[in-house]
């Protein structure tokens, strides 16, 4: 009878247990303060498998047959263990804190940067923390400490910065804010200005194709910038900086909840920097003078089933450069005058059918309006762009292995330009004013297997008045053989891309180049991107070694293509013949002692394309880079110090001419060095530190800059730093939630 009693019990717990084990545990995991922790980490007990927390602190992991004791810990704070009775609700664990001083309370270090180890697709999320280890005052001083991804001047004299990631231009990135695409078309030379550091909660960056949720674009990677939500920021929030250039940022932020359902947040920005530098005596500004202002108003609402967001956004901004002007005596100075100004709506509304199965009916809309004034010289180009923007997504899971998306969307583009330049041969092969909607439909299938082996399978269908009918496929296969200690991925997919011809090289207006632009000219882009990475973690003396592997191919089979190659013009044409990019990159990071981490990193790039029938090395990109970054916070969080060293491997220079060349044929490598000290103290944070501390930079970054009228003139032929040694102090005040 024993024996019966006790056969019966375990059976009884089998069952229960591979129930449990059929089930997804999902749940949210904060600090003392009620802040979502973002990296925390889930474990079952006697158990390698779980998972880790995303950046809103929530987690989706797989139930475990053998346990339903659930692990949650964090640097820093008091493990806690959850016996989870019922994997089909909602887990809200909140963890503690294990030191507290009398003037300083330490949660935790949160980590900076974080590699998804659950994901299907390589993703690799920067914190809030990461992003104040350097003076992040946009989103294109958001990636210093980042391997992956590269911001550079496009030319000396407008101060337009673009990303460049997998050695291509950030035009083949698909940048989103919050998962709705943005800071495209007439934004792109200049929109990662138009987001404030001080207003970022975290970055996403996935490298090469991406969901087909988000759209037929993605052709090297994706870019999601994540804004503070109103019902978790501070309810005030306060950031100052200053540079000795002249530099002078405002920025503040007030968020409240009016109930327990609805919030909303107010987010201000100003700067400026008006102050006239000449460093190499060219008689042209080392930067433009900038103003800017920036509001943003958010809107949260939540109740059982039903989520809505709204928010609206307004940029104002004005550029001005050239040749420096003393007294009267320069009678016709060449001069660049830039005038912005970009609204933008939007709007999220989820509905929750079912919490267990995570069934979801989804609609997000947004419309922009993008109005662009610019003069370069004698040149005018204007530029206005409308866009509305519509996706309608359903989501279910069928069980803890199956999960289906599908959905429609809607993306409709208005441009309207004007360009004068007595340059310009063919200006007729391209459309000045233009409409283009294309609707698509689509559809996703994830398998996941406890989380040792995912699969994420997409294909979509869009239709253009334009390019007519086109289909994007892609896969994303992950495998963990060993749980969290390794990560293999491997991905292949198609995107594709409307290139705006004009607007993404408006920059090269600042020259004396000819533009031309050839009969047949399709602006339609497409590729393949081929990817392939591991991620492994080593326990090591009671810490953890991480090592990143990857590898990626973008092969072109249309591209616009703009020939640089001949030092007097510019020329725009279809691709003929190959062109391609591949990556190679590894990434290790150790904490040899507590409070101390340290990264290092290497980067190999061949990018090619083929000019004039030629296929040759991409100009003004770099064939490796090196990265290496250490940061040290103090016992109990008082002072944090974080230095970064990037090494930027040499390139080639498009054709300099045969006659009187007027640049090498070859730029060099350099190294550059920023730094910056942190002093904490309860809410307030005090930073100062310095960027290029090596000082180096390019030198006559403006080429015949004496003569800007003639037929040499050119500013957009730079490969590295234009200004000096740049010194910054700046401070961080929030009034936390009571």
């Amino acid at each position: 009878m024993k024996s019966y009693k006790i056969l019966l019990t375990a059976l009884f717990v089998a069952v229960s247990l591979a129930a449990f084990a059929q089930n997804r545990v999902k749940g949210n995991v904060v600090d003392a303060q009620n802040e979502p922790i973002v990296g925390a980490n889930l474990r079952w007990m006697n158990t390698s498998t779980g998972g880790v927390t995303d950046i809103d602190g929530n987690f989706d992991i797989e139930a475990s047959g053998v346990s339903n004791r659930l692990i949650a810990s964090y640097i820093g704070c008091t493990p806690d263990t959850i016996t989870v009775t019922h994997p089909s609700g909602f887990l809200n664990i909140a963890l503690k804190g294990q030191v507290e001083l009398d003037e300083v309370v330490v949660s935790a270090r949160r980590q900076g940067t974080l590699n998804s180890r659950v994901e299907a697709m390589q993703m690799q999320t920067i914190t809030y923390d990461e992003l104040c280890r350097a003076a992040c005052c946009n989103l294109a001083e958001s990636f210093e400490t980042n391997a992956s991804v590269d911001v550079a001047y496009s030319d000396a004299a407008t101060g337009a910065r673009q990303i460049k990631l997998l050695g291509l231009s950030g035009t083949y990135v698909q940048m989103l804010t919050e998962q709705i695409p943005n800071l495209q078309g007439a934004a792109s030379p200049y929109g990662l200005s138009y987001v404030p550091g001080p207003w970022m909660n975290g970055i996403q960056v996935s490298k090469g194709t991406a969901s087909v949720k988000n759209g037929y674009e993605s052709l090297t990677g994706q870019i999601n910038i994540d804004y503070k939500k109103p019902q978790t920021a501070d309810p005030l929030f306060v950031n100052l900086f200053a540079a000795h250039t002249g530099r002078l940022e405002a920025n503040a932020d007030a968020n409240i909840n009016l109930n327990k359902k609805l919030a909303t947040g107010l987010l201000m920005h100003y700067s400026r920097e008006k102050m006239s530098h000449d460093s190499d005596d060219d008689g042209f500004l080392d930067m433009p003078k900038t103003e800017q202002y920036n509001i943003m108003n958010r809107w949260y609402y939540k109740s059982d089933n039903y989520i809505f967001q709204a928010g609206a956004n307004f940029v104002h901004e004005k550029r001005e450069s050239g040749q420096i002007t003393h007294g009267d005596h320069m009678t016709n100075p060449y001069k660049i005058d830039i005038n912005t100004n970009r609204g933008v709506l939007f709007t999220k509304n989820g509905y929750i059918f079912d919490h267990d199965k995570n069934t979801n009916i989804a609609l997000i809309l947004s419309g922009t309006f993008h109005d662009q004034k610019s003069n370069f010289g004698k040149n005018l180009f204007d530029v206005q762009q409308q866009n509305v923007y519509a996706n309608l997504m359903f989501e279910t899971e069928f069980s803890s292995l199956h999960k289906i998306s599908t959905g429609a969307s809607m993306n409709y583009d208005h441009y309207k330009e004007k360009l004068i330049d007595e340059r310009v041969e063919g200006l007729d092969n391209i459309k000045l004013r233009r409409t283009d909607p294309i609707t698509g439909i689509y559809g996703q299938y994830t398998f996941n297997y406890y989380d040792r082996v995912t699969v994420l399978a997409g294909l979509r269908g869009d239709y253009s008045k334009e390019h007519g009918f086109f289909v994007t496929p892609r896969l994303h296969v992950k495998y963990a053989p060993w749980g969290d200690l390794l990560s293999l991925r491997a991905s292949v997919g198609r995107g594709y891309r409307v290139a705006n011809v004009l607007v993404e090289n408006s920059y090269l207006l600042a020259s004396s180049r000819k533009m031309v632009f050839q009969n047949g000219l399709d602006n339609f882009e497409s590729a393949w991107n081929y990817g392939a990475s591991a991620h492994l973690t080593l326990p090591l003396f009671d810490k953890n070694l991480s090592v990143m592997l990857e590898y990626y191919y973008t092969d072109f089979d249309k591209q616009v293509v703009a020939n640089l190659e001949d030092p007097t013009r510019v020329t725009f044409g279809n691709l003929d013949g190959r062109s391609y990019a591949q990556n190679a990159q590894i990434e290790v990071s150790y904490p040899f002692f507590k409070g101390f981490l340290l990264t290092g990193a290497y980067r190999w790039t061949d990018a090619k394309t083929t000019y004039n029938g030629e296929l040759m090395t991409k100009p003004l990109t770099n064939r490796f880079k090196g990265l290496l970054t250490a940061s040290y916070q103090t016992p109990g969080g008082m002072w944090q110090f974080d230095a970064t060293s990037q090494f930027n491997g040499g390139g080639r220079m498009p054709n300099p001419g045969k006659v009187d060349p007027l640049w090498n044929p070859e730029f060099p490598s350099f190294v550059s060095l920023s730094a910056q000290a942190t002093f904490n103290y309860k809410e307030l944070s005090v930073y100062v530190g310095g960027e290029n501390l090596t000082g180096y930079r390019q030198k006559n970054p403006i080429i015949d800059a004496a003569n800007p009228w003639g037929d040499r003139f050119d500013a957009s032929m730079v490969w590295g730093p234009v200004h000096g040694p740049k010194f910054y102090i700046g401070m961080r005040w929030s009034l936390p939630r009571i």
